[in-house]
């Protein structure tokens, strides 16, 4: 079944070979381990694939997720340029652009992931924002992060835009409604801490802060990250956060979904027929709306016997405390194992076996767009990609 493994991440579609990304990198790197001159930068990275349904931006090509649900699409994740100005501390790095959220173990682009799939703790939290994020090294150890952005997966020009409202309600009771309320300024801040051995690190983060509103993708994400390095050949990561947003939509509330379903909020199906964000299953039905939260932990153990190899053990739990990120109220258990190789500098595969479990509810082999319950709950995935460096 189409979008039969959702919500595990890169594998919408079961049962089928597929292109996941196309990316070609235009950059130039700033110079950061001088100290006699201001340096500059850039990235742009176009991509192509069904990974494009992780990474889109509402506003920004957007229409091929959210009025098609397009099995492939392109997409521009990171486009930013960067001036490094080593005279400050021991070194300012100012970005400028659409970027990659500051936290996190993984990351959008298949390269610079440990395994072929994400974890659910990834692709379910913030992917990428716009605006300026700095980067300040105050010691050798301590970098300290500050950023001022417009909202996650969220567009520049959304902000203070409006729609019509054809159905006022008590969560948008005027004629008018915001485009996309997570389209406001916000703000991320990060402290990091390395070691003098490099064998330790811990990473704490605030990011993309403003007043919550439900979005298309508004997540108010505070967390940490920590590496450890044993030796060589064994390193650990772990990730652990919490995200919420507020005045969430009750879809237990029959006004509420009565208000949905006649195009009563920016995400009904009048404007975004496909994909668009869940609404919350509060814990009173009397509500028209209540604050939606997700917690997760995630674990990488990795080891590299030889250069040209290395395996990884995942395992993570992810709370849907009122079902918003996943469509399920429930919680996750997900763990699997990713044997990585290189056979050339320009050949690596990834094959991989994954087993999750939702714990309270069904939560898998449905598809929302199609209006097909999840009538599982548990999913055994195994998958492999091939990655080629040109």
């Amino acid at each position: 079944m189409r979008g039969g493994n959702a919500p595990a991440a890169d594998l919408y579609n079961p049962n089928t070979v597929q292109l996941d990304q196309a990316v070609i990198y235009f950059e130039r790197l700033p110079d950061t381990v001088q100290k006699d001159h201001v340096d500059w930068g850039f990235r742009i990275a176009p991509m192509y694939g069904e990974n494009y349904r992780y990474t889109t931006a509402y506003g920004l090509w957007s229409y091929q997720l959210l009025n098609h649900n397009s099995n492939y699409g392109y997409d521009m994740p990171m486009a930013y340029g960067e001036v490094f100005i080593p005279q400050i501390m021991e070194g300012l790095l100012v970005r400028v652009g659409r970027f990659i959220t500051i936290p996190d173990i993984e990351a959008q682009l298949a390269v610079n992931n440990y395994m072929y799939t994400r974890s659910m703790t990834y692709s379910l939290d913030n992917y990428s924002t716009t605006g300026i994020q700095t980067s300040l090294a105050l010691t050798k150890n301590w970098i300290l992060q500050l950023g001022a952005t417009f909202g996650t997966e969220a567009m520049p020009w959304h902000w203070n835009a409006q729609i019509a409202n054809p159905f006022p309600n008590p969560l948008y009771p005027n004629n008018t409604m915001p485009k996309d309320p997570g389209a406001v300024p916000s703000v991320t801040m990060g402290v990091r801490w390395t070691s003098d051995s490099d064998s330790d690190s811990i990473y704490v983060v605030a990011d993309v802060i403003n007043h919550g509103n439900w979005g298309y993708n508004n997540l108010q994400w505070l967390g940490l990250v920590y590496y450890h390095k044993f030796n060589d050949q064994w390193h650990i990561s772990f990730e652990t956060y919490d995200v919420h947003q507020n005045n969430v939509l009750n879809i237990l509330n029959s006004a509420a979904l009565s208000a949905f379903n006649k195009g009563g909020t920016p995400f009904s199906p009048q404007y975004m027929p496909f994909n668009s964000p869940f609404g919350a299953q509060c814990a009173n039905a009397f509500v028209f709306s209540c604050t939606a939260e997700s917690r997760a932990a995630l674990w990488y153990l990795n080891y590299k016997p030889d250069p040209l190899d290395n395996i990884s053990w995942r395992f993570e739990w992810f709370h849907d405390v009122e079902g918003q990120r996943t469509g399920t109220k429930t919680m996750y258990i997900e763990t699997g194992i990713g044997w990585q190789h290189w056979f050339s500098p320009q050949i690596e595969i990834r094959p991989e076996v994954s087993f999750y479990r939702s714990l309270n509810a069904p939560a898998f082999n449905g598809n929302f767009n199609l209006g097909i319950p999840r009538d599982k709950n548990t999913a055994l995935i195994g998958s492999a990609d091939i990655i080629i460096h040109f």
